[in-house]
């Protein structure tokens, strides 16, 4: 099975291309493969449950894993318990993890 990892930085509020790459986050999820949205920097902000991003409850229905940076998340003054249902603190080991493996990544 084909993993990817898609690296989003940038504010979702300011980038027009934070819902198309959601989109191709959920395509590939629903094409069989193990797709992982890993929010950094300014893509932190989407995580908070009050942002209401549509385009990340999707990503949750669709099996995509979304993981917001831990140390993103507190230079922002976002607490873990603002965070979405489906969105998971994670520390950035994770993402070196995860490219370790092999999967493919797409940094935004």
């Amino acid at each position: 099975m084909s993993s990817y990892l898609l690296i989003e930085s940038r504010d979702p509020f300011e980038s027009r291309g934070f819902g198309q790459r959601c989109e191709l986050a959920a395509a590939l999820a629903t094409d069989g493969a193990a797709v992982t949205l890993f929010l950094v920097e300014n893509g932190v902000l989407a995580a908070r449950s009050a942002a209401a991003v549509r385009e990340l409850d999707r990503l949750g229905r669709s099996g995509v894993s979304v993981l917001a940076d831990e140390f993103a998340l507190r230079e922002r003054g976002i607490a873990v318990a603002e965070l979405a249902g489906h969105v998971k603190a994670a520390r950035l080991d994770e993402l070196v993890k995860q490219l370790g493996t092999g999967a493919k990544a797409i940094w935004n």
